[in-house]
């Protein structure tokens, strides 16, 4: 039995249903690999993605979705790129009255869809949005953070509001939706970026301004997408792309690194566990820029790095001898 199902059991998934049951909620992590929910039963952790991590007595992990059908609260926490394929594959034990909660950030590459579009096209219900400046490792240590989540409904937020929020993991309302997934998704690219600048050793300045500019194009395709400006000021828009681009538990920020110390993308991913969302995102993003007919160079150069073998430090160089212009320009 479960009163609320958490789908995806990395680090994310894993912190937060350990948090929700902490609160004394009937919690099950689903995991589509088997030996992962037998691991985490018998030894009480999740050594693969949290590992040195007590779990809670009463949090139960699974690979049966069968035990989805009690859930009254569905929490996904799946790469975006795998969304579709899980969820067909669970849909079908699901309560067709349960409230959905998506935390992952990312744009699907075929569909240029988030996940909270993702998740209502397949489900046909609505979706909220759990997103903001959160390395799981920190939350799972109850280090403070705070988070926003996103509404369609004020009263569906509320109820969420409290059932999220704990004395150590604070959460905000909103409702805006687009804005709050733009941000989350757009922001591990221009983190990835910042690894670049870090790899390559060009100091703070350069920093600060990767994510000044970083935040510049975000919200010129989040403005474009229907958001509404102020998001990008909030949590989910400037906190976490600070956070991201600033420390190496971000995997963003890692993958950007290791580029900028002359790694190859193929062995970055051969020697990484964890998926880096943005390195599927750049490619996303750069579709949508081209849709929107907008100009987001930081994230061309970012593709043309992951994807094209483009030298990180002639990306770095290109970026730095574009044509002058305004700093602040309509978006």
């Amino acid at each position: 039995m479960s009163y609320i199902a958490v789908i995806g059991a990395g680090s994310w998934g894993t912190t937060l249903a350990s948090l929700l049951s902490e609160k004394g909620y009937e919690v099950t992590l689903w995991t589509h690999v088997p030996d992962l929910a037998v691991s985490i039963n018998k030894e009480r952790m999740n050594s693969t993605f949290l590992p040195g991590f007590k779990l809670p007595p009463m949090l139960n992990a699974s690979f049966d979705g069968r035990e989805l059908s009690t859930a009254r609260y569905i929490l996904n926490t799946v790469p975006t790129q795998f969304i579709r394929t899980i969820f067909n594959r669970i849909r079908p034990h699901m309560d067709d009255q349960a409230i959905i909660v998506s935390a992952s950030k990312g744009i699907e590459n075929s569909t240029l869809l988030t996940p909270s579009m993702i998740l209502g096209e397949l489900l046909g219900r609505p979706v909220s949005v759990l997103s903001g400046p959160s390395f799981a490792r920190e939350v799972a240590d109850k280090k403070p953070a705070a988070v926003t989540l996103a509404t369609g409904d004020p009263k569906t937020g509320l109820l969420l509001q409290e059932i999220f929020n704990t004395d150590y993991f604070r959460v905000y309302t909103h409702d805006d939706i687009t804005g709050v997934e733009i941000g989350g998704a757009l922001k591990n690219v221009i983190a990835i970026a910042a690894g670049i600048c870090d790899g390559l050793g060009l100091g703070h300045n350069s920093r600060a301004a990767l994510i000044t500019r970083g935040l510049s194009e975000i919200i010129r395709l989040g403005l474009k997408m229907g958001a509404n400006e102020v998001t990008f000021s909030g949590l989910s828009g400037i906190g976490d792309l600070v956070l991201t681009c600033t420390d190496m538990q971000s995997r963003n920020f890692t993958v950007g690194h290791k580029l900028g110390k002359g790694m190859k993308l193929a062995d970055i991913i051969s020697r990484t566990q964890s998926v880096a969302e943005g390195i599927a995102t750049t490619l996303s993003a750069r579709q949508l820029a081209a849709r929107q007919s907008i100009e987001m160079p930081i994230i061309e150069q970012v593709y043309l790095a992951l994807y094209e073998g483009k030298s990180p430090a002639d990306a770095v160089r290109e970026l730095m001898n574009r044509s002058l212009k305004s700093e602040f320009q309509r978006y």
